[in-house]
């Protein structure tokens, strides 16, 4: 099923650009969120049409945000590896129905028959059957010491959820699989090969991807999050190294560049150079529903949507009767979005240098109702305190499953107190996990301590949570706390360790689910 003709879509006729509206709009949600930075664009009819920034690269630096500060973009990059895979089939360098192992002798997924049926395209939809976020711990919290190798190999134990094809559930890793079936077939690394397919003939001159220099890219916006009401910046080094995460969400572009990337897909004469970057053939194979997704009741409520999926790197929907192709990302305290309305010839790009889910959501409606909803126009206000009173009703039905279920968890939380030695005497020692690797729980000056071997930021302090351990991490947020559980009941008689959320509701990246640990030694004398 073909979502929408992308070329020569009948656009309905704007009379009036909102433009006092979507200043006011950012204005808006900058007051209500206390936004560090932000920027934001607009293209109608090929041409930008109005763009706004707000704040700084850095909290309390005076270094203000312009058009060509670079924001991470995080899973916007998706559709990026999507693109250059797509330009790879115009080639003829590959078919979307390839098998991965033809490209990829070496892939392995859990189960053998997957392994054999898994298809190129079958690596952008979210369709594998793992569960959300599988194997994301190799990818965040970064820096860590995994490598794309390191990722792809650990693919073949995590075990999935549900069957192959079966539903959707989002996943990262697939995503470092697509980038190195890339650089397979273009004989050249995953960053070279999206600089020069993607960067160069759309002029997103500013982007950048794979390892550089921090002085050499002019203004970087730098990722906050809120402690104790304040805005803390985590600063890049001198150099961003080349993670394996890039190719799900590794892209550093600045406004100027991500609305090149707009006007590229909304572009319509087919004779125009941007036009011709991509055939309509991929094109319309990018905006194919190839995973139905669950249709969300606010989409319904807020859009009148009717149904909702995947394509290659974009999710598709409806609005108000009008089609809209539109990605978000999310990564470490930045957040973007990149809203299309081809059949409006209509796109904007928002960029945030904070945390700041709710702000993109809220503005992000916004400005897309703008061009589609009938009638009056919702302001900032409105969409926020809809999301307040969605999240005060989340929090009582919250509150009451606990109450009926996990009591004894939510009280253990609560009660948190360093563990001693003794307490954790039959459980201290090194283990191993196949795909995450090694983690020592060891006796320290100030206790106990979880240390990850490949992911040092999952390091802390180990926590007696009233009758249940936890660890927690040093350096991130409370909801990236993680339950953990030791039983001696394996058939070999080795000590297993698994690990859960603390928060049932944290980020699903948190996938502490899928590790299964086993005691390989003790601790090293001190």
């Amino acid at each position: 099923m073909l979502f929408l003709a992308p070329v020569n879509a009948q656009a309905s006729p704007q009379t009036t650009f909102p433009s006092a509206a979507i200043t006011a709009a950012v204005d808006d949600a900058v007051a209500r969120y206390d936004l560090p930075g932000i920027a934001v664009g607009v293209v109608v009819d090929g041409e930008v049409r109005q763009w706004e920034v707000r704040g700084e690269t850095v909290a309390g630096s005076g270094e203000r945000v312009g058009r060509d500060t670079l924001f991470k973009v995080a899973s916007n990059t998706k559709a990026m590896t999507a693109a250059l895979l797509a330009r790879q089939v115009d080639a003829g360098l590959l078919a979307w129905d390839d098998p991965v192992v033809k490209h990829l002798p070496g892939f392995r997924m859990y189960e053998d028959w997957v392994t054999r049926e898994m298809q190129v395209r079958d690596l952008l939809i979210h369709n594998s059957g793992m569960g959300p976020g599988a194997g994301d711990l190799m990818l965040w919290p970064e820096p860590n010491r995994f490598t794309r190798d390191d990722v792809i190999a650990g693919l073949a134990y995590l075990k999935p959820r549900w069957s192959f094809r079966s539903r959707y559930a989002y996943d990262n890793t697939l995503y470092i699989v697509a980038g190195e079936v890339a650089a397979a077939v273009g004989g050249a690394p995953y960053d070279v090969l999206l600089q020069r397919e993607v960067f160069e003939p759309l002029g997103m001159d500013a982007c950048r991807i794979g390892e550089w220099r921090v002085a050499d890219a002019g203004s970087v916006a730098s990722p906050h999050v809120k402690r104790q009401g304040n805005w803390v910046a985590r600063q890049d080094g001198e150099v961003v190294t080349d993670m394996p995460m890039a190719a799900a969400g590794g892209v550093r572009c600045s406004l100027d560049s991500m609305l090149r990337w707009t006007k590229a897909w909304l572009a319509e004469e087919v004779n125009s150079p941007t036009y011709a970057w991509l055939s309509a053939q991929q094109r319309a194979a990018m905006w194919t529903p190839h995973t139905p997704m669950p249709l969300p009741s606010r989409m319904r409520k807020w859009n009148g949507s009717h149904f909702y999926a995947y394509g290659y790197g974009w999710r598709l929907s409806d609005v108000d009767g009008t089609a809209k192709v539109a990605h978000t990302g999310t990564l470490s305290g930045m957040y973007s979005a990149v809203t299309l309305l081809p059949e409006l010839d209509t796109g904007f790009v928002i960029l945030i240098n904070g945390e700041a889910g709710e702000a993109r959501t809220v503005l992000e409606q916004v400005l897309t109702k703008q061009f589609t909803g009938p009638g009056e126009k919702r302001t900032v206000a409105h969409y926020a305190e809809d999301l307040a009173r969605e999240n005060a009703e989340r929090a009582s039905t919250v509150a009451e499953d606990a109450a009926d279920v996990t009591t004894a968890d939510a009280r253990a939380s609560a009660r948190r107190s360093a563990a001693s030695p003794d307490q954790l005497v039959s459980w201290l020692g090194k283990y191993r996990d196949p795909w995450f690797g090694d983690v020592s729980i060891c006796t320290s000056d100030a206790g106990v301590r979880f240390e990850s071997a490949n992911s040092p930021r999952l390091s802390g302090p180990v926590l007696d949570g009233g009758g249940r351990w936890l660890v927690d991490f040093d350096t991130l947020e409370s909801d990236a706390d993680a339950w953990l559980d030791f039983a001696n009941e394996s058939a070999d008689g080795r000590t297993q360790l698994t690990m859960a959320k603390v928060d049932p509701h944290a980020d699903f990246s948190y996938d502490y689910e899928d590790l299964s640990f086993q005691r390989i030694g003790e601790c090293a004398r001190r």
